[in-house]
């Protein structure tokens, strides 16, 4: 698994929230699936595959970049 799939864009494993988090409409959830333990080869959380960053910043990023966040999760998730 690798976290090259980018930097936090600021300017089945996941169930149904993968699929409504990325409909430009909806409210975007979050993508915790309460399985949080830190992989220190590649810097993701082995349960939602966000970064420290990406978990420390996702009450305060609007739904357009949660949505992007999503769509890197996504590719970390096809990479692995």
């Amino acid at each position: 698994m690798s976290a090259d799939a980018g930097p936090l864009p600021l300017g089945g494993r996941f169930g149904e929230g993968a699929i409504s988090a990325q409909r430009a409409g909806d409210a975007v959830a979050s993508p915790c699936i309460n399985v949080c333990r830190m992989n220190e080869r590649s810097g993701l959380c082995e349960g939602c595959l966000r970064t420290l960053d990406e978990i420390a910043l996702w009450s305060q990023l609007d739904d357009a970049v949660k949505r992007e966040v999503w769509a890197l999760i996504e590719q970390r998730r096809a990479a692995a």
